[in-house]
């Protein structure tokens, strides 16, 4: 039984033209989650699935595996979940391996430590979960929400705020790390199952790239945290 990475990269972006293969701190932004998870000691193999040629041909430059995927599965409110199910079946019938695991990384989310996936694994399996997602913290935050025309205080109550911290802990799914068991997904058609585990990741690991502007931020953290010095044989402590 094989532990897999799928990353599933789509084409025609609307937010930023090409944005999963735009470059980011001197390579395409699909690379970095290639080599992130190249680099975990728990994953076997590392498949991208898209419909696009120009994001195949990355992905094959810095050693994934391509799976097509259909234009049905590559629209606009196609789920990733759909092509991830697709990937599966490709990855057991073609590549004839069986799949315990399957570790879901988005390519627009790329900051990412050395050991982040495999550390994730560790807590997945410990806990013997079905699913897993990375969060972060988010200390002292207060949402609101405007309900027909009156602004109303979501997770807090506005009228007694009290202290920030005696308030609960609450976290933000980052979108980094996603990992599951074949049968989670196939039974809920949902990435999340019945037994959730979490892996905690630091507040600035929550940026992710939807548009030009965003790219800065993330080849910022990429330099300050030594991350775009490292290749793939590297990412690992």
């Amino acid at each position: 039984m094989y532990t897999v990475a799928i990353i599933p990269v789509r084409g025609g972006s609307k937010g930023l033209k090409e944005k999963n293969i735009y470059p980011v701190a001197k390579k395409p932004l699909l690379a970095w989650t290639v080599l992130q998870a190249l680099a975990s000691t728990s994953i076997d193999k590392v498949f991208v699935s898209t419909d696009d040629q120009a994001i195949a041909n990355v992905a094959i430059e810095y050693g994934a595996e391509v799976i097509v995927r259909p234009p049905e599965l590559a629209g606009d409110k196609a789920s990733s979940e759909s092509a991830i199910l697709h990937a599966m079946g490709v990855i057991e019938r073609d590549f004839q391996m069986p799949i315990s695991m399957i570790v879901f990384l988005q390519a627009t989310s790329p900051l990412r430590k050395p050991g982040d996936i495999d550390r994730a694994v560790d807590v997945f399996i410990r806990e013997e979960a079905d699913s897993l997602i990375s969060v972060t913290k988010a200390d002292d935050l207060t949402l609101w929400e405007s309900r027909k025309g009156r602004w109303v205080s979501v997770n807090f109550d506005y009228r007694n705020r009290g202290m920030r911290q005696d308030r609960p802990a609450q976290f933000i799914e980052n979108g980094s790390i996603y990992m599951f068991k074949p049968e989670t997904l196939v039974t809920f058609s949902n990435r999340i199952g019945e037994k959730l585990s979490v892996y905690e990741m630091e507040f600035w690991q929550t940026w992710e790239i939807d548009s030009l502007e965003e790219i800065d931020l993330i080849e910022y953290y990429l330099y300050k945290k030594n991350l775009a010095f490292q290749d793939a044989n590297q990412q690992n402590p």
